[in-house]
C-alpha cells in the first residue's frame, strides 16, 4: 500500500486514505496484527512486529517505537528505515507523545522547538495506549518536508487506533514482565544484581566452565569498617556510600563480569573465562580505585573506605559452586584478619 510518485506526506495521506481505511477494517488486519504483536513477551520483538506492520499500513518510510526503559527514559526500541541522523529526533518526538498522550504532526521537523536539530522531514506520531496510560509512541518520519499538515480523518484515526491498541495491550504486559523479571534478580538499593540472581549465573557458569575446560573465577569483597559509617554517620548516607561503593565496582570490572551484591557490605563479581591472574588485577584494580575514592562529598562528609578480597578460582581450588564461594570467601576473611585493605589468592599462602 504504497504509492510511487514523489508526493508530499499529506499529498500521499490524502490519496491513500479512502483504500487504507477498507483495509484498516478488515477483520483479517485486526487479527494479523493481534497474532504478530502477541508471538513473543521481549518488547523489542514485540516493537519490531509493530513497526513492521506499520510500514504497510501507512505510507511513511522511517518507522520507530519509542518506550521507556526500566529508568523511565525514551528510548528506542525497534526501528524501520530509520536513518541515523535522525534517531535522535525519533526519540525526542516519541518522548513528546509519552509525555502529552496525543498524536504529533508536522509538516517540517526543524522548525519545531520539540524536536531540536532535526533535519528538514515531516513527521506523524501516535501513542499507544493501555489501560488509560500511554505505554508506547509509534514514530513515523518522512525523507522531505511536507506543503501541508499530513494528517488523518477523525474515521482512519478510529480504525488506527484498533490496530494499535492490541499492539499497546503486547507492549505493555511485555514491558511488566520484563521489569518483574528484572527487579527479581536486581538489587533494590545499588541496582546491582542480588545474590539470587548470583547463585543462578555461579551455578551456570560452573557447569560451562566444566563442561568446556576453561577457567572460571570468583572475586569476593567486603568494605572494610563499613559498620562504622552507620554508627558515626546513620544508615541513609551508610546506603548512599554502598551505592557509591558499587559504581566503583562496576567501573571497574570488565563488560563480560558480572557483578552482585552479596548482602550488607559484601560483593562478589564472576569472572568467566579467567584465571587466577587475571582475577587478581581485576580485584586490584577494584581496591585501589576504593582506596582512592572520598566518598560522600557532595555531603560534606569527606569519607575514606577500603576493600579487602578474596579471589577463588575452578579448576584450580574448587570444581562446585559451594566450593568456588567458599573459597572466595575465606580468602576474604583472610585478608580481614591480616591488616584488611588487600587481595588474596584461595590456596596460596600469605
Amino acid at each position: 500500500m504504497t504509492l510511487a510518485s514523489p508526493v508530499d506526506l499529506a499529498t500521499r495521506f490524502r490519496q491513500l486514505e479512502p483504500t487504507l481505511r477498507r483495509y484498516l477494517s478488515c477483520a483479517e488486519v485486526v487479527s494479523e496484527i493481534f497474532r504478530t504483536v502477541n508471538a513473543s513477551l521481549d518488547p523489542p520483538r514485540v516493537a519490531d512486529a509493530l513497526v513492521s506492520r506499520a510500514a504497510t499500513w501507512l505510507p511513511v518510510p522511517c518507522w520507530a517505537v519509542v518506550g521507556p526503559d526500566l529508568s523511565g527514559v525514551p528510548q528506542l526500541m525497534a526501528d524501520r528505515g530509520l536513518l541515523k541522523n535522525v534517531e535522535d529526533t525519533a526519540r525526542a518526538l516519541g518522548a513528546w507523545v509519552l509525555r502529552h498522550s496525543k498524536e504529533y504532526v508536522s509538516t517540517n521537523l526543524s522548525n519545531d522547538w520539540q524536536t531540536p536539530g532535526a533535519p528538514d522531514v515531516a513527521a506523524v506520531a501516535f501513542p499507544l495506549i493501555c489501560r488509560g496510560q500511554t505505554v508506547a509512541a509509534l514514530v513515523g518520519i518522512d525523507r522531505a518536508v511536507s506543503l501541508e499538515i499530513p494528517r488523518l480523518s477523525a474515521a482512519t484515526l478510529a480504525a488506527l487506533q484498533v490496530l494499535f491498541e492490541p499492539a499497546a495491550i503486547a507492549l505493555d504486559n511485555a514491558n511488566r514482565v520484563q521489569r518483574a523479571e528484572a527487579f527479581s534478580v536486581t538489587d533494590d538499593l545499588t541496582q546491582l544484581y542480588n545474590s539470587r540472581y548470583l547463585s543462578q549465573v555461579l551455578r551456570h557458569e560452573v557447569k560451562c566452565a566444566s563442561r568446556s575446560g576453561r577457567p572460571l573465577s570468583l572475586l569476593f569483597i567486603d568494605l572494610d569498617g563499613f559498620k562504622s559509617v552507620n554508627d558515626m554517620h546513620g544508615h541513609l548516607y551508610g546506603s548512599r556510600a554502598l551505592v557509591e561503593a558499587s559504581a566503583i565496582i562496576c567501573e571497574s570490572a570488565r563488560e563480560t563480569d558480572i557483578v552482585a551484591r552479596f548482602g550488607g557490605d559484601e560483593f562478589a563479581v564472576v569472572l568467566p573465562d579467567t584465571e587466577s591472574n587475571g582475577a587478581m588485577a581485576v580485584g586490584d584494580r577494584i581496591r585501589e580505585r576504593m582506596a582512592a575514592k572520598v566518598f560522600l562529598q557532595d555531603k560534606g562528609i569527606n569519607l575514606r573506605l577500603t576493600a579487602s578480597a578474596g579471589v577463588a578460582t575452578l579448576p584450580d581450588i574448587a570444581v562446585t559452586v559451594d566450593e568456588l564461594l567458599r573459597a572466595a570467601d575465606d580468602a576474604m576473611c583472610w585478608v580481614k584478619a591480616h591488616g584488611k585493605d588487600g587481595i588474596q589468592l584461595a590456596g596460596v599462602d600469605g
